[in-house]
């Protein structure tokens, strides 16, 4: 069954009212028309069976058939603290992590990004095509929420932040002695996991210095070094796993 999502204001007690792009996508490409049966999602966990009552140009009115908490969505809030990487790498983590479970994305300029962001206007409009990815990314695995992109922030602030998450880590290529599970097994049911990943070229000393200073821990991944975008999806699946969301 086709799946779109909504803001909570469009949903009444009985009726569901899409006004966005999809209104062109359900008409003209998927041609459904009064009377079809889809799934609409209100971002906040709720999934509606809903019976198209009038379908216009403009928007799209629904009859609500049913309503239904989201059983795709995981029981902790992750956030993923990730390096920005080159070109299009990002938006493949936001693809698949989105499609893993993520609740948060956190772009963070360390010391060794490749790419930059030149000001707050390309840093927003970067923002809102990660986010619009997000969105699509959502509909296609049946999230029952859109994760956050967040603005980017710099190393420090990102560390402060992920400071604040119940259960925290950092993978690092140079520890050898903790790995993610003896982490995660310290607290089995945190309300919040958070995990920064490095850039290309890895994280500064400077910057496993702050991070120590801070009492967050570093990690191992094991023997092979994954690659920045690798990795995100990598360690969200083993959280995943260690938690129960996909073992179930």
């Amino acid at each position: 069954m086709p799946k779109f999502f909504v803001e909570p204001s469009k949903v009444s007690d009985s009726m569901i009212t899409i006004d966005t792009d999809d209104v062109n996508h359900i008409m003209r490409v998927l041609r459904l028309k009064e009377g079809d049966v889809i799934c609409v999602c209100d971002t906040r966990g709720y999934d509606y069976t809903a019976q198209i009552s009038k379908a216009e140009r403009a928007a799209i009115v629904c009859r609500i058939i049913e309503k239904v908490k989201s059983d795709s969505e995981p029981d902790i809030d992750v956030t993923l603290f990730q390096a920005l990487p080159k070109a299009s790498k990002m938006e493949y983590i936001i693809q698949k992590t989105t499609e893993l479970g993520i609740k948060r994305i956190v772009p963070v300029m360390t010391a060794r990004c490749v790419s930059k962001i030149d000001s707050a206007k390309d840093a927003e409009k970067k923002r809102e095509r990660w986010q619009k990815i997000a969105v699509s990314a959502a509909k296609q695995s049946g999230r029952g929420i859109i994760p956050e992109i967040a603005s980017p922030v710099t190393f420090s602030e990102a560390v402060r932040e992920l400071e604040k998450c119940t259960t925290r880590f950092v993978p690092y290529e140079c520890e050898t002695d903790t790995d993610i599970r003896s982490v995660l097994v310290l607290n089995r049911h945190p309300e919040t996991v958070g995990y920064m990943i490095g850039p290309e070229g890895g994280f500064d000393p400077l910057e496993i210095e702050e991070i120590k200073k801070r009492g967050i821990q570093t990690v191992t991944l094991g023997k092979r070094i994954l690659r920045t975008e690798t990795a995100g999806e990598a360690v969200l699946a083993m959280i995943m796993y260690e938690i129960g969301d996909i073992n179930k």
